[in-house]
């Protein structure tokens, strides 16, 4: 019996995953569709505020053979966004803050 692959179809795309802090039920990566696990999709998605606390962003490319964390990269690119927004959203508060004070 054959398992199925959980490399999604077309494989070599980068793909983002968010862990969430949910409070007191605990961390979770986020489930997603597929169409939803590209870079701009994740961003606009953050900033519609789609995330209760981020904690850790993770990107992936199985045809290239590579994952990394991104949160920095990704937090970085929110900050920029927010500065032409002239607003932070409330659920991206923290999470600028912390990966602030990480690098």
């Amino acid at each position: 019996m054959r398992t199925p692959s959980i490399v999604p179809e077309g494989g070599d795309r980068d793909v983002y995953l968010v862990l969430d802090d949910l409070g007191r039920i605990g961390r979770a990566w986020r489930e997603t569709s597929e169409e939803s696990t590209g870079r701009a999709t994740l961003i606009r998605e953050l900033l519609e505020g789609q995330y209760v606390n981020p904690v850790r962003i993770v990107a992936f490319n199985v045809g290239e053979g590579w994952s990394r964390d991104v949160t920095s990269d990704i937090a970085d690119e929110l900050r920029a966004r927010c500065i032409d927004l002239d607003e932070v959203p409330v659920g991206l508060e923290d999470f600028l803050e912390r990966t602030r004070q990480a690098t």
